[in-house]
């Protein structure tokens, strides 16, 4: 039985002709604008390609090296470097060792354009409730949308490649970080800022040296937490021309190759928690920093 069968015919029509209205308009926005936004997003995609080769050709012992030097500076662990170390040993004694410099290599410029483009967000959206209230909504449904659904325009804006894949990663990746500077920027004692007004600061001095080096820890969970989301795009990214530890994912789905999906699908696991275990101790190391700071 058909719930709205009792809507007129006529009603339906407008909704049809509506719908082929939207196709026809975006496809030939696409085709009049696909080239110019392409050549737009072009330096970006040098820079990846760039970075990928980078990480592929640099031998692999140096690159463990830098790895677990980055370990220790985040983490200052010695048990985080030694999972680094064995985790990056065991993903090139595996094979995955290209697929793997390939996915860190999306992730870092991912999580380099959205902390380009989400940390001023979220200081504007701090700074202006009625901004704030416009931007929300916008961040609800790129959190919320099935990641299908707005892969849809990109392809026919895009077509395949790195690019779309990066758009891709980035819009899903993006809404952590601009929430979570708005959050911290705001969160920032209002006592401490009365006293910056008492000492004469003017506001571009309060944001830069009060608010932001107080809500550092608040803006490092977000860049913790988009680049957990950034990993959980992988294999959805790599259906548009990413490679990356995402494509042997999907040709283990395809084929059901039970060991190579449960392989590449623990070392997408095991970047997670590098990237999380550093991230997060580095905030906490900072912010018991801050908190040192503000008592003394």
């Amino acid at each position: 039985m058909d719930f709205f069968g009792d809507f007129p015919e006529m009603g339906r029509q407008d909704l049809r002709e509506l719908k082929k209205g939207i196709d026809l308009a975006f496809r030939e926005f696409s085709r009049a604008n696909g080239d110019s936004i392409e050549a737009f997003f072009e330096p970006l995609m040098f820079f990846m390609v760039g970075l990928e080769k980078l990480l592929i050709a640099t031998p692999w012992p140096v690159m463990i090296m830098i790895f677990a030097a980055l370990a220790w500076l985040g983490a200052r662990s010695i048990w985080v470097v030694l999972g680094t170390v064995v985790s990056f040993l065991l993903i090139g004694w595996l094979g995955m060792w290209e697929d793997t410099m390939a996915t860190v290599a999306i992730i870092s410029v991912a999580t380099i354009v959205c902390i380009g483009v989400g940390i001023p967000l979220g200081i504007f959206m701090s700074r202006s409730d009625r901004l704030q209230t416009a931007i929300t909504p916008i961040l609800d449904i790129m959190q919320t949308i099935p990641s299908f659904v707005y892969l849809i325009p990109i392809i026919m804006l895009l077509g395949i490649g790195k690019v779309p894949g990066l758009l891709a990663v980035c819009i899903y990746a993006l809404p952590p970080i601009v929430r979570l500077t708005n959050l911290g920027i705001r969160l920032v004692d209002k006592e401490v800022l009365e006293a910056a007004d008492a000492f004469g600061a003017s506001a571009r001095q309060k944001l830069f040296d009060v608010q932001i080096p107080l809500a550092l820890p608040n803006i490092f969970a977000g860049v913790n937490q988009t680049i957990m989301m950034a990993l959980a795009m992988v294999v959805i990214a790599s259906m548009i021309g990413v490679k990356g530890l995402g494509v042997p994912v999907l040709r283990a789905i395809s084929n059901q190759y039970l060991a190579l999906g449960l392989m590449n699908g623990l070392a997408i696991v095991a970047l997670a928690i590098i990237f999380d275990r550093v991230s997060q101790a580095y905030g906490q190391r900072l912010q018991k920093h801050r908190q040192g700071g503000h008592g003394v």
